[in-house]
């Protein structure tokens, strides 16, 4: 029978909240621990808070018991084998990681430690983190002896966070002690050795009884690399594939096509080879700036990853210009906006190119009116509600009377729209495409002046 670990996660933001249920899930009696009252209170109601599949379900099933919410992280501490961080690193004025709050979290930690504790930490955080949070712990008078830190980096996407987390492609655990490494291989050991795969009415995934996921043993700095290292290279793709694409314009080439074409090489794969109006969200911006920063602190220039973080800045400035040739002038034109998180599946707006670019519209003249799935709520903090600027309850309210349609986030219900419906709405039958929703013949013959990302404009026969 798998071990029941008693957790402590410290946090209740994307990470924290997802990785409280989904070890619950997995058999384990869950403490999350957060300093805001009023979220822990919500979450005690039973409020995901964040938009994310399957969550509702989990926490309905598991709050209150399995897991419980907490602001007492002392308390939290004292009655948990395993406390993992997973507080926020935000970006700092310098572009390296504010790593302020783990800091507080480690000298809190520090302060009730009772016996054995493992630490782990959660948060995306630069090489050598794991040996200033030893050295907090240590300052506040806790023997050695008395507690491992561990580097256990998540790899979550928002929107398929928990099929992420229960179906990993892999898991790593960066630990210089031997100990606290099996403690960990304990707290996965339902993923993997499949017990988890077994159990009835288990979430489904890319993982089961047959394929299961691997653990990977590292060193915490290790550990601590990878997940920048991964990121980085994520976007470093993503910006790849959008100065490609931007050839591809000038050369009247289509770049899905050579998105394709390139894909199919099993060295490259096909995966996030997709263009567009450049990455955003509270990962891979953050990561890459933080990765460039210690390569520099190191007295390592790394050029590679400033073009990236250039073209992926450009890329937006691209998409200002495409609408701009498209309706030549931009002061008093009325736009349709369908897309305002930084990705489709989440209520996330942070570091969304899609709220940079209504920004920057609205600062043209421009009045939109937007509609998001999730995001309107988040995006209304950002982006107040005024006389250029509406939120509205569909994209056919959107479209309706406007000049130009632009979608911005690569929600799926975007790509399914009724078009004959949505070209009787509009002034303008104009659509700029930022993510590539449709093929261009396609809207050629529903009617539409269409331009997307790395492919050639397509216009109505007639």
């Amino acid at each position: 029978m798998a071990q029941n670990v008693r957790i402590a996660v410290v946090g209740s933001g994307y990470v924290g909240l997802v990785a409280a249920v989904c070890f619950a899930e997995i058999g384990h009696s869950v403490v999350c621990v957060d300093n805001d009252e009023r979220k822990v209170k919500a979450l005690q109601g039973g409020d995901t808070l964040i938009h994310e599949n399957h969550l509702p379900e989990l926490l309905g099933k598991y709050r209150n018991g399995r897991v419980t919410f907490t602001t007492d992280l002392g308390e939290a501490t004292k009655n948990s084998d395993v406390i993992f961080v997973a507080v926020g690193t935000p970006q700092s004025e310098t572009g390296d990681a504010d790593l302020s709050y783990v800091e507080a979290v480690a000298a809190e930690i520090a302060r009730s430690i009772n016996g054995y504790k493992v630490i782990v930490e959660k948060s995306t955080v630069p090489v050598y983190t794991n040996e200033w949070i030893r050295r907090v712990i240590e300052r506040n008078g806790v023997d050695k002896h008395l507690f491992d830190v561990v580097s256990n980096p998540e790899f979550l996407r928002e929107g398929t966070a928990v099929e992420d987390f229960l179906h990993p492609d892999r898991i790593v655990v960066g630990s210089d002690s031997p100990r606290a490494a099996e403690l960990l291989r304990a707290i996965y050991a339902p993923l993997t050795e499949g017990a988890y795969y077994k159990q009835e009415g288990h979430i489904t995934g890319i993982c089961n009884t047959e394929e299961l996921p691997p653990i990977l043993l590292t060193s915490t700095k290790s550990a601590e690399i990878i997940k920048h290292a991964s990121n980085a290279f994520l976007a470093l793709k993503i910006s790849f594939i959008n100065a490609v694409a931007n050839i591809c314009e000038e050369a009247d080439a289509n770049v899905e096509q050579v998105a394709k074409g390139m894909g199919l090489d099993a060295r490259i794969g096909p995966r996030f080879l997709r263009p567009g109006i450049g990455y955003g969200g509270s990962c891979f911006p953050k990561d890459v700036s933080a990765f460039r920063s210690v390569a520099e602190q190191m007295g390592l220039g790394f050029n590679l990853l400033a073009e990236v973080e250039r073209i992926n800045e450009q890329q937006k400035k691209r998409f200002i210009a495409k609408v701009r040739s498209t309706l030549w002038t931009l002061r008093g034109k009325k736009l349709a906006v369908l897309g305002l998180a930084f990705k489709g599946d989440t209520d996330d707006i942070r570091e969304s190119p899609a709220i940079d670019l209504v920004q920057t519209l609205l600062a043209e003249g421009c009045s939109v009116a937007a509609f998001d799935p999730a995001a309107m709520g988040r995006a209304k903090l950002e982006l107040p509600e005024g006389p250029n600027c509406k939120y509205v309850c569909d994209p056919y309210e959107a479209a309706n009377d406007a000049d130009a349609l632009l979608i911005l986030t690569d929600w799926a219900e975007f790509g399914q729209l009724d078009l004959a419906r949505l070209n009787k709405s509009m002034r303008y039958s104009i659509i700029v495409d930022g993510r590539n929703m449709y093929e261009p013949e396609a809207m050629a013959e529903a009617g539409f002046h269409y331009t997307s990302v790395g492919r050639p404009s397509a216009h109505p026969a007639h």
